[in-house]
């Protein structure tokens, strides 16, 4: 059972993160053979202000 986690900021369009989501599982099923039903997939939305590059938020930037 294939588990594929996603870490984004927030902010896309729920569209376009179930799109991403479709995308993801379809390639894992064609690249691993993996059966669809059995494969996970895990969007996490950051906040901008959770999330930094070196000392800088991305809220900052």
């Amino acid at each position: 059972m294939p588990i594929i986690q996603i870490t984004m900021l927030e902010g896309r369009e729920q569209e376009t993160i179930e799109q991403c989501i479709r995308n993801v599982a379809r390639t894992v099923h064609e690249s691993l053979g993996a059966p669809l039903s059995s494969i996970r997939v895990i969007v996490n939305e950051v906040p901008k202000n959770h999330f930094a590059v070196g000392d800088r938020l991305k809220s900052e930037m």
